[in-house]
C-alpha cells in the first residue's frame, strides 16, 4: 500500500508519515463500516482516504479556506469515497 499511496503523492518522501496515514486511513475505515477488518475491495479507498489526509495536513479543523479570490472546501469524507464505503457498513442491531 505504501508504494501505491506514494505514487499518489510523489513528493511526500517521508515513509514513516505516509505509513501513520494508511493506519489511520484504515482505523476510519473500520469505525465508519463497523468491520474488523478493511475489505480487499476497500484497499483503494484507504489509500484515498490516506491521500486525504496527507493533503489536509495543516488545514485541521478548517473547512473553508480563501485566499487571492480562490476559495478551498475541505470534506471530512469527500461524497465519492463515501460512496464506496456506503455499501460495507454493517447494520446495528438495537435491543430492547
Amino acid at each position: 500500500m505504501l508504494e501505491k499511496l506514494k505514487r499518489r503523492i510523489p513528493d511526500a518522501g517521508d515513509d514513516l508519515l505516509l505509513n501513520d496515514l494508511i493506519g489511520d486511513a484504515e482505523k476510519f475505515i473500520l469505525a465508519y463500516t463497523g468491520r474488523d477488518r478493511v475489505p480487499a475491495a476497500l484497499e483503494g479507498a484507504q489509500i484515498a482516504i490516506a491521500a486525504v489526509m496527507f493533503n489536509r495536513m495543516g488545514m485541521e479543523g478548517e473547512l473553508r479556506h480563501g485566499e487571492g479570490g480562490a476559495e478551498r472546501t475541505a470534506e471530512l469524507l469527500p461524497e465519492d469515497i463515501r460512496r464506496q464505503l456506503n455499501p460495507f457498513r454493517l447494520a446495528k442491531a438495537v435491543g430492547g
